[in-house]
């Protein structure tokens, strides 16, 4: 199966997960570097970008 940028870019862009509850959440890069973006579960605000697979 072949991967082309449009479907890279709504999978992966602007994508985070939560570290402890590993649930994701769509917000932008600025955001989360100041730390105004907090998880929806638990709360945290321990975030990093979804993987690439």
């Amino acid at each position: 199966m072949g991967k082309f940028p449009e479907a890279e870019a709504r999978i992966l862009k602007n994508i985070f997960v939560c570290r402890t509850c590993k649930s994701k959440i769509r917000t932008e890069n600025r955001r989360v570097l100041r730390g105004k973006v907090s998880c929806r579960k638990c709360s945290s605000k321990r975030l990093r970008p979804a993987r690439k697979k």
